[in-house]
């Protein structure tokens, strides 16, 4: 996915669905209480991500477009906080989720870029 023509909004998409999947593989395993929740917290926040740019598509004003974009990259900031606690926490090993670490970093990079512009026009 290291392809930089394609647009935050379908880049969002894209990692949802990978996080999606990589959520029902963590779901194959029997997980005590907190890995559940961890994995659930890494769905939730991961799928927010595009959820937050689809909203913002709408706007009623570029303050409110600034917000969704906000919000996206704090939701985008949480999943690399749960990645990161899962593999600490050995839930996930890191090799398996590298190559998410590094997309949601462009992520969290392309939306900080955006907001950053916006607020300065």
């Amino acid at each position: 996915m290291n392809n930089n023509n394609i647009s935050i909004q379908d880049r969002s998409k894209l990692f949802a669905v990978r996080a999606i999947k990589a959520y029902t593989e963590l779901n194959k395993r029997h997980f005590d209480d907190a890995g559940k929740v961890l994995a659930k917290q890494f769905l939730r926040a991961s799928t927010s991500i595009g959820a937050n740019l689809a909203e913002g598509e709408f706007a009623q004003s570029k303050a409110d477009f600034i917000s969704k974009y906000s919000i996206a990259l704090k939701e985008a900031s949480e999943t690399r906080y749960w990645i990161d606690i899962m593999i600490r926490s050995e839930i996930i090993s890191e090799n398996k989720f590298s190559s998410m670490i590094d997309e949601i970093n462009i992520i969290i990079r392309i939306l900080i870029s955006t907001i950053k512009k916006l607020k300065d026009k």
